[in-house]
């Protein structure tokens, strides 16, 4: 309850200002809304060159450990998988990301990007799968 009534007021404020003074209103809401959101590249560049990789080593190695290898295994493992999976995450999954971030509604984007993170689960299993075939050859 507390916060309604400094909600209200700035809500007030901007319609009063929106109505006495509309260019210059939405001149400066423009200016705010430019200099808090990020556009689509650099959305896209962060989540391609930082996140993905750090989830990526993230993923493997937790795969791992759930598997029950122990640290040097995992850290093995992770070492042989990481730049075949991390590049064939930059081919693949930036197609699926530009589509989220550019035209799926904010509210939605979750719910796409785990029904593709399904089946790139699907597509770690099988590398990681192929790997240890490898090995045991």
């Amino acid at each position: 309850m507390s916060l309604s009534k400094p909600i209200m007021n700035l809500v007030a404020s901007y319609l009063q200002n929106l109505y006495l003074h509309p260019i210059r209103t939405k001149a400066i809401t423009r200016l705010v809304e430019n200099l808090v959101s990020f556009p689509l590249a650099k959305k896209l560049l962060f989540e391609r060159l930082i996140f993905a990789p750090i989830m990526q080593a993230f993923s493997l190695y937790t795969l791992a450990r759930f598997e029950g290898k122990n640290h040097v295994a995992a850290v093995k493992q992770l070492v042989a998988l990481y730049l075949p999976i991390l590049q064939a995450n930059w081919k693949w999954l930036t197609l699926f990301q530009i589509i989220n971030l550019a035209f799926v509604p904010p509210i939605l984007r979750v719910l796409f990007m785990n029904m593709v993170g399904f089946g790139w689960a699907m597509f770690l299993a099988s590398k990681r799968r192929q790997q240890s075939q490898k090995k045991g050859n």
